[in-house]
């Protein structure tokens, strides 16, 4: 499955490879890109069972998700 997660708070390409690193470390996720000009991190993952884990994962780092 693949959806865009929207987000606030993620500037700049080192913090979007933060983002990236951390939605990576969650199992069950395939890929992942994170993209600041958008404002949006794109994941690839197993089953909707994960999605906590992965908005969990952004909130983590201090990054607002939208969704």
């Amino acid at each position: 499955m693949q959806k865009k997660i929207y987000v606030a708070g993620m500037f700049d390409g080192d913090t979007a490879k933060k983002v990236e690193n951390a939605v990576r470390a969650v199992s069950g996720v395939t890929s992942v890109t994170a993209s600041p000009e958008k404002a949006q991190v794109l994941v690839d993952y197993a089953d909707d069972g994960v999605l906590s884990a992965i908005n969990a994962a952004i909130s983590a780092l201090g990054i607002d998700v939208l969704d």
